[in-house]
């Protein structure tokens, strides 16, 4: 068995020809580039077990070579992906079924019955191949560059296949995404957490590929820094996973629901005080803004069943069009996943940001969350209209409040923290209402966001947080 460590981009023809002459490949390049066409059968059993099972079986051809390879689905983030492979080098075009024993075969598939093994989709293209190799700290890194030109093939279905692969075959992972980042800075490159398997099984079902990593399972006990590290990893793998989904179905729900996972990507980087510094969530703040305020407006305004509601909708698969073509995307999420990996926000952490770190998750909890309702300006019933505009003005504090509370209230010592969680979820929902409301229907709002308010104040969780 070996260990496959890559990060995949999704790249246009005309970024995949520019890269094969890019200075920076080319001053690494071992040899020469390599071209070849990769035939890639695989199979699954009628109803999708091995699918289910997480793994993908296929027989490649390449050249006169013919490998069966079986692939666990690992976690993947921002296109850097790590999973199981098994290779056998075999001497005809068919499965070797003994070949797939207890050594690599699942255990939720013990009871299938190999025979039943059938081709259900292809994916055949053309690789062009190189081995670059440097040094980096004093260590030799090598990485296999593959660009990849075809299309995935299930029944009458096909999709094209234009990306970029890096694999890491000696060295540090972090080496990859600096050559990933790098190479981002003047192309058009979009991180792709989707296997070629994957495709082939989005062709039968849409739904089959999976918008959710792995849930982390938070204890009372886990340190702030743990959490740090892995709430945004669970949130920028979702964010690629809903933009490369998006790209591909054009479902508003799915914009809506990108949108909102970059809203909590950003409020991530104001929840930890020192523990996460200003300085080290700098280079993203930024971006997340400038994304968040290109997106937003889309979603209020395509909740509208009418015409305008129509047009933003529109607008919508127009706008994200020319996020994803701008070299600045891959930029953001290329860094981020650098970032997590490198465990850059520990650097230069001052020792009080040291010591919320190392606080359990419960402890830090309370205090978070308290800090956070207690400087919130909630609507009250003698406010004069318009101190709305103050009101709107707590929206990224609620933002604040509902990554707290939608991932951590079963860890919060209050009363009923799900009661708490959702009356705060509606006074944001009537918040962001509040700039897209036509004159005549404001005041009906503004009595709703009073009535709101009034709710959110008198809940003991809300009193007590208030102490």
């Amino acid at each position: 068995m070996g260990k496959e460590t890559e990060i995949k981009l999704r790249a246009s023809a005309e970024v995949l020809a520019a890269l094969r002459e890019h200075p920076l490949l080319n001053s690494r390049l071992t040899g020469e580039w390599q071209s070849g066409t990769l035939f890639n059968q695989y199979y699954d059993t009628a109803d999708r077990a091995l699918a289910g099972a997480k793994v993908a079986l296929r027989l490649r051809r390449d050249g006169a070579a013919v490998i069966q390879t079986l692939k666990s689905r690992g976690q993947s983030v921002a296109g850097l992906s790590e999973r199981n492979e098994w290779d056998w080098h075999l001497q005809q075009s068919e499965l070797d079924l003994d070949l797939l024993d207890d050594s690599c075969w699942p255990a939720a598939l013990a009871d299938l019955d190999k025979r039943t093994l059938q081709p259900v989709f292809t994916t055949d293209f053309q690789r062009t191949r190189a081995l670059l190799r440097w040094e980096r700290e004093g260590e030799q890194v090598e990485v296999e560059v593959a660009l990849d030109q075809g299309e995935v093939s299930a029944r009458e279905q096909r999709e094209p296949i234009s990306e970029l692969e890096l694999e890491i075959r000696a060295g540090s992972p972090v080496a990859l995404l600096e050559l990933a980042l790098e190479l981002c800075r003047d192309q058009v490159l979009m991180p792709c957490d989707i296997s070629k398997a994957e495709r082939g099984y989005r062709l039968f079902d849409p739904a089959s590929y999976a918008l959710r990593l792995d849930a982390p399972q938070w204890q009372a006990e886990t340190s702030v820094d743990t959490v740090i590290e892995q709430l945004i990893t669970q949130l920028l793998g979702r964010v690629q996973r809903l933009a490369e989904q998006y790209r591909f179905a054009r479902q508003w729900k799915l914009f809506r629901e990108l949108t909102g996972n970059l809203a909590a990507l950003r409020a991530c980087f104001n929840v930890f005080d020192l523990a996460l510094p200003r300085s080290a969530a700098q280079p993203f703040t930024a971006p997340l803004d400038q994304l968040l305020a290109t997106f937003q407006p889309l979603v209020l305004a395509g909740w509208a069943d009418d015409s305008q509601g129509e047009a933003a909708r529109r607008q919508a698969g127009e706008a994200f069009d020319l996020q994803v073509a701008d070299p600045a995307w891959g930029q953001l999420f290329v860094e981020l996943a650098l970032w997590l990996l490198d465990k850059r926000w520990q650097s230069n952490r001052p020792p009080r940001g040291d010591r919320i770190a190392a606080l359990a998750l419960e402890r830090w909890l309370l205090a978070a969350v308290a800090k956070e309702i207690q400087e919130l300006r909630v609507p009250h019933n003698n406010d004069p209209d318009h101190l709305a505009s103050e009101w709107t003005d707590q929206l990224p504090r609620l933002g604040r409040l509902q990554l707290l509370l939608g991932n951590f209230r079963s860890h919060l010592d209050v009363p009923e923290p799900d009661r708490l969680f959702g009356e705060l979820n509606k006074l944001q929902a009537l918040l962001e209402q509040y700039p897209q409301i036509d004159d005549e229907q404001r005041d009906l709002l503004l009595a709703a966001l009073r009535k709101q308010g009034q709710r959110v104040r008198k809940l003991n969780a809300w009193r007590e947080l208030n102490q």
